[in-house]
């Protein structure tokens, strides 16, 4: 199974596709368990490629025997990108993914996506909010904004499950917010270990939220902006919201909080 579009499909043309992404050097930005993340540049474009030269079988047996499901190759990111697209979620572009292998702990696959740019992801373009707020309309429009994008994963049953601020990226090719005040276009990114589901349950509901609230915990939010996002989430008033779904923002809270406890812990050095 291989896709590949241009400028790929003819400059690769006949050739082993994973034997040149091993060769190809590039910015690495993670490298472990058989998979390897790096940017590169092709006839004048930057790209991002991961490719997965097999997990190994000492890996696969420790997500087995602790009950977690492996991400044994690339399929599972290129599916969601184009199940995003489907959706009319921004995502990254893909110019080429490819799989082959049957043994799980050797399956061999890469994806290749568009770089986005110009971008700033939310953590660091809201990094300077407490300090610096922003203008009000500009940030409700992006509070929404993160709050309808994550709604529209959950109503259509697929979980990010890395879902934090830093994986969303505003498009800075123009202000923030045209003179209508229309968001500039956001896209959402890292969808190495989003699943569809059957049937979202609230675990997986709880996960993705928690992850956006504790990441945002430090750029200034208020009361009302947590309100906002709740309503926009849910999709009903905030007090009708809260009456109803009482259980499930507590439960957000508590491992938001945990999390960011547990960040805090072992990243002493960044609040000093």
């Amino acid at each position: 199974m291989q896709m590949l579009s241009e400028p790929f499909q003819t400059a690769w043309q006949g050739q082993d596709v994973y034997a040149l992404l091993r060769q190809l050097d590039g910015e690495v930005y993670r490298q472990k368990e058989g998979r390897r993340t790096f940017r590169f540049q092709f006839e004048g474009r930057g790209y991002f490629a991961k490719v997965f030269s097999g997990i190994g079988w000492k890996a696969l047996a420790g997500y087995l025997m602790k009950f977690r499901r492996p991400i044994v190759s690339a399929e599972n990111e290129w599916r969601a990108i184009e199940q995003l697209h489907r959706l009319g979620i921004p995502t990254m572009r893909l110019v080429g993914y490819g799989r082959r292998g049957r043994n799980p702990a050797g399956i061999e696959s890469f994806i290749i996506t568009e770089e986005l740019t110009p971008t700033i992801s939310l953590e660091d373009y809201c990094r300077d909010w407490r300090t610096t707020p922003p203008p009000p309309s500009l940030k409700r429009a992006l509070v929404r904004r993160v709050a309808e994008m994550t709604r529209i994963l959950h109503t259509n049953c697929i979980s990010h499950r890395d879902l934090y601020i830093c994986h969303f990226l505003l498009n800075m090719a123009a202000p923030p917010l045209d003179t209508d005040g229309k968001l500039a276009r956001l896209f959402i990114i890292d969808l190495h270990r989003a699943r569809q589901h059957r049937n979202l349950g609230q675990r997986w509901r709880v996960k993705d939220v928690a992850g956006l609230f504790f990441s945002s915990l430090d750029i200034g939010l208020t009361h009302k902006d947590r309100l906002r996002f709740m309503a926009t989430y849910s999709n009903r008033p905030w007090q009708e919201n809260i009456r109803l779904n009482r259980k499930f923002w507590r439960r957000v809270e508590r491992r938001a909080m945990a999390g960011y406890r547990e960040f805090r812990r072992k990243n002493p050095n960044l609040f000093s």
